[in-house]
């Protein structure tokens, strides 16, 4: 599925997101939402999410 629209994305929802200092490597990290952080509804390079283990990063990948 698309992390750059927010609609597909809630707390709970299990994805792999990039971190800020993984952007030129490309390094995924894999977790569970706790808060989305981006207000709008879409965003070209995923939206910003917290995962519950408190990772801050864009959401590349929606699992499952």
């Amino acid at each position: 599925m698309n992390g750059t629209e927010r609609k597909n994305i809630k707390p709970g929802t299990r994805v792999k997101v990039v971190q800020k200092q993984d952007q030129r490597t490309g390094a995924l990290t894999e977790g569970i939402v706790k808060d989305l952080l981006t207000k709008s509804p879409v965003h070209h390079r995923g939206i910003k999410v917290r995962l519950e283990s408190g990772i801050i990063g864009r959401v590349q990948e929606i699992i499952g």
